[in-house]
């Protein structure tokens, strides 16, 4: 044997004397120790049929020769390899459920605690907030491994990047409209000082995680170069077989321990250690006890993994049986060693029908989940559609856009209750659905900025009408200026919201300045109303006295009572706006009083007439005794008008005795309009006299 044959030197083929070591092909994982793929041994060729048992028996009486020794290497050369794995140019046989299989499994090879990474599930980052985002990382980078959490760390910093240069853009905005340049605008918030602290944390455990694993990766290297050139030397060992037996099994061991190796190499190391193994075995012809134990213990072992198989072919529950699976296919390509040729063909097919039953169901799983989520995903495409439909909407009303907001909440929740999709349209709906919210969203912010703009136009408005209030707080003339405070007051209301953190502190200028005019007024109003509350308090005193006159009988004597009544509440004189209601009582108080009066009706009506002018009579203001002249007026007329209607109606009867009761109810219906009419024309005259 070559002495050159060493691994470090290895490009893929190992060389040996006669025969190329078999090269399983590699395969392209995420880790950087794949698991290989656990085949079915070939047919043996014809011309290599070489009888070993005639070899071990030639050998086995010159075990101390080291030149017998060597005679048996040469004849291993010319023995087809003892593997279960195929060589390469029969790599076209390998069953396709185990490549699937060994594929799947190949992501766990390196690090079995990578497996976390399978059960860490990503959440709905884009609902969350900065903050929640930020505390949601933290949590990642103290709970779990940091060369798991890659998936969400990138979700989290792209949904974390877009929220923070959302907020970027608006606060630029604002400081824009604020007067500022653009090319001085700086911002910076605690939150994303907290995100970058965590980020940098990440990134640093990350990098030394990667480190770390590569230095152990190169050191398990040279671990398994070592035990390969340990087992090469065995064969030349001059010791006992059972110490050399027992000096293999000891590295063999050290092998399934070493750790995991670089992607690159392991196809090479794992492949150059079987080869030489498998050298070793043929050695063992020395002692065919050893050998013939070794290939007993393995096939009991691959017996269990099989039957342990076959079990898990008959679980229902899929994903557990892949699961156990593809360690029961670690176990076999990298803990066990061949078995005897008699029995390598029946249990590599008892285990790859297992593995295939395995694999069919689980094919079969996945279909029948996917048709059940196609219902799900037509669900959360309507959903979608309908998030697509609010975002277009055109409305452009602050009340509008609060309902599609709770609108697009519900949505969003319908969406994520709606369950899964298949995993083929999985990305492209959550792309999809993302899309349709951040194009909403970016509708409602748009929305927001130009309410924004006309918010600042309120505020400009507004502090216009504050200046109006500040100047006019303290004038003097409050004929003129209370029309001009109520009317700003009023122009205030109509004027929409201002910025939020404005709207407190105008509203407080403008309250105070306006507070500051009318507690003047009030002022001024309330030193004149001491009198005219005193005057109304003499009237209610009188108001009492006059629903406790009694009458004496006497027409002239209760009439001079009843004015100085009257002349006592005139001389009073007003009452406050807000009581005048009382002059109301008075009157009533007075048409009981004249109503108990035995006297002629027209002069009594009068002397109401004239105690009703008095009271209508105001200094400087006519306005109550023109209303009261012109209804006279209206009264007079409406009267005259129905003595000529009666009048006209007497025509009809002018053939009928006035005896008649219906010509008698006529006539008097037109004599008592006639006295209606002098008592009208009285108090019309009594009206003129005032002016």
């Amino acid at each position: 044997m070559s002495e050159n044959d060493n691994l470090q030197e290895a490009d893929g083929k190992i060389e040996l004397n006669t025969t190329e070591a078999p090269q399983s092909p590699e395969k392209k994982t995420n880790s950087e120790e794949p698991i290989l793929e656990e085949v079915k041994e070939p047919a043996e060729p014809v011309e290599n049929n070489v009888d070993i048992s005639q070899e071990t028996e030639t050998i086995e009486t010159e075990t101390t020769n080291k030149e017998n020794v060597d005679d048996v290497m040469d004849a291993v050369d010319d023995v087809i390899e003892h593997t279960d794995e195929p060589k390469a140019e029969d790599t076209n046989k390998i069953d396709a459920h185990v490549e699937e299989i060994e594929e799947a499994n190949a992501e766990d090879a390196e690090d079995e605690a990578n497996a976390e990474r399978h059960k860490l599930e990503s959440k709905d980052y884009h609902s969350m907030s900065m903050e929640q985002l930020t505390i949601e990382f933290e949590q990642l980078i103290d709970n779990h491994k940091i060369q798991n959490i890659k998936a969400q760390v990138d979700e989290i910093k792209s949904e974390f990047g877009s929220k923070f240069d959302a907020l970027l853009d608006e606060k630029k905005e604002e400081f824009i409209n604020d007067g500022g340049n653009a090319i001085d605008f700086y911002y910076s918030s605690p939150v994303k000082k907290r995100f970058n602290n965590a980020f940098k944390t990440y990134r640093n455990s990350l990098n030394a995680y990667y480190k770390e694993r590569e230095n152990n990766l190169k050191a398990n290297l040279e671990k398994r170069l070592h035990i390969i050139e340990e087992i090469k030397g065995l064969v030349n060992a001059e010791e006992n077989i059972n110490t050399t037996y027992k000096h293999f099994k000891d590295l063999q061991e050290q092998w399934r321990n070493a750790g995991p190796i670089p992607r690159d190499r392991y196809n090479n190391a794992w492949n150059s250690y079987h080869h030489h193994v498998e050298i070793f075995y043929d050695v063992l012809h020395l002692n065919r006890d050893l050998r013939d134990m070794d290939f007993k213990h393995n096939l009991e072992q691959k017996t269990k993994i099989i039957e342990r198989a076959e079990e898990l072919a008959k679980d229902d529950n899929i994903n557990r049986s892949f699961r156990e699976l593809q360690v029961l296919h670690k176990l076999w390509k990298e803990d066990l060693g061949p078995v005897a040729r008699e029995h390598r063909d029946e249990i590599w097919e008892r285990f790859s029908d297992a593995t295939k039953t395995i694999h069919d169901k689980r094919q079969s799983y996945y279909a029948n989940l996917d048709k059940a989520r196609e219902k799900n995903l037509e669900r959360k495409e309507e959903i979608i559609s309908k998030i697509e439909e609010v975002a277009s909407d055109t409305s452009s009303s602050h009340q509008a856009w609060q309902k599609k907001i709770k609108s697009i909440e519900a949505l969003r929740e319908d969406f994520f209750n709606a369950g899964k999709v298949p995993q083929k349209v999985n990305e492209e709906t959550w792309s999809k659905f993302k899309g349709a919210v951040r194009t909403f969203n970016r509708n409602k912010n748009a929305f927001y900025k130009n309410l924004k703009k006309d918010q600042y136009d309120n505020l400009e408005k507004k502090k216009a009408l504050i200046q109006i209030a500040i100047d006019n707080k303290d004038n003097e003339d409050f004929a003129a200026t209370t029309p001009l405070m109520k009317k700003i007051q009023s122009d205030w209301k109509k004027i929409g919201h201002v910025p939020r953190r404005d709207s407190d502190k105008i509203w407080k200028e403008f309250k105070g300045a306006c507070n500051a005019y009318f507690d003047r007024l009030n002022a001024e109003r309330n030193e004149a109303n001491k009198e005219l509350m005193a005057a109304y308090e003499q009237k209610s005193a009188l108001l009492e006295e006059v629903n406790a006159l009694k009458l004496s009988g006497k027409p002239e004597a209760d009439i001079k009572s009843i004015k100085e009544k009257i002349s006592a509440w005139k001389a009073i004189g007003h009452v406050p706006s807000n009581k005048r209601y009382i002059d109301g009582k008075f009157n009533k108080a007075l048409d009981g009083l004249f109503g108990q009066l035995d006297m002629d009706k027209t002069k009594l009506e009068m002397i109401k007439f004239e105690n009703k002018l008095e009271s209508l009579s105001q200094p400087n203001d006519t306005r109550l005794l023109d209303n009261e002249q012109n209804f006279i007026r209206k009264k007079i007329s409406e009267v005259k008008g129905e003595i000529n209607q009666l009048e006209n109606n007497m025509q009809f009867f002018s053939n009928v005795d006035e005896s008649n009761p219906l010509v008698k109810d006529v006539i008097k219906n037109i004599e008592k309009h006639k006295q209606g009419l002098l008592i009208w024309q009285e108090k019309l005259k009594k009206i003129k006299s005032m002016y």
